[in-house]
């Protein structure tokens, strides 16, 4: 006998009792989406615009995941509410802010004299 690894095509369906309301489920979108908003990126976003404080460049609904939050001294638990620790950068500029250090350590032997001691 010839054994068949294709997948069935049976679909194990839930019940539509097991299912939650829709209004159940628009609720917590909701929630959630309410308790992103009071995040610190959303924040930054409301305060400093859709904009990339480093090249300039300025996004869509679409693109939006592309802007990210810089924290200028680097601690992350540092959220002041009127944003004074954050700058909306794109992903290629908030990349380029945290390798300039490493790339200017590498270039002047920083970091050789480190590994040395």
């Amino acid at each position: 006998m010839t054994r068949s690894f294709r997948p069935s095509r049976r679909r194990a369906s839930t019940p539509t009792s097991a299912r939650p309301p829709l209004a159940d489920l628009v609720r917590e979108a909701k929630t959630k989406q309410a308790a992103r908003a009071q995040g610190y990126r959303e924040r930054s976003l409301a305060l400093h615009g859709w904009i990339c404080a480093r090249c300039a460049r300025e996004f869509e609904a679409d693109t939006l995941h592309l802007l990210t939050v810089h924290h200028k001294d680097g601690n992350h638990e540092h959220n002041p509410p009127d944003g004074s620790n954050w700058e909306n950068l794109c992903a290629y500029c908030h990349e380029a802010e945290h390798t300039r250090g490493i790339l200017g350590d590498y270039l002047t032997g920083r970091d050789a004299k480190s590994e040395r001691s």
